[in-house]
C-alpha cells in the first residue's frame, strides 16, 4: 500500500461525508420551511373560520390523511428509504 492509495481513499471518503453533511442540511431545512407554512395555512383557515368562513373539519382531515398516507406509501416503495432494507440484507448475508 502506497500513500495515493490512502490519499485518494481519504478523498473519497471526506468528500462523501461533506457532500452527505450538506444534503442532509439542506433536507433538514426544507423539511422546517414545508411545516411552517402548512401549519400557517391551517392557522389560516382556523383564523377564517371564526371570522367569515365555515370550514368542515372532518372533510379536511380525511383529505390530509389520504395525502400523509400517499406520502408514506411513496417513501416506503424507494430502494433503502424503509427500515425493511437493512433487515432483508443482514438476513440475506
Amino acid at each position: 500500500m502506497n500513500i495515493k492509495n490512502f490519499v485518494s481513499t481519504g478523498a473519497t471518503i471526506g468528500g462523501g461525508l461533506f457532500i452527505g453533511l450538506l444534503i442532509g442540511y439542506a433536507l433538514k431545512k426544507i423539511v422546517k420551511l414545508v411545516a411552517v407554512v402548512v401549519g400557517l395555512f391551517f392557522a389560516g383557515i382556523a383564523y377564517l373560520q371564526y371570522e367569515v368562513i365555515n370550514v368542515n373539519w372532518t372533510k379536511l382531515q380525511a383529505v390530509s390523511q389520504n395525502t400523509v398516507s400517499t406520502i408514506a406509501n411513496a417513501t416506503t416503495q424507494i430502494t433503502g428509504f424503509g427500515s425493511d432494507h437493512h433487515t432483508t440484507a443482514a438476513l440475506s448475508m
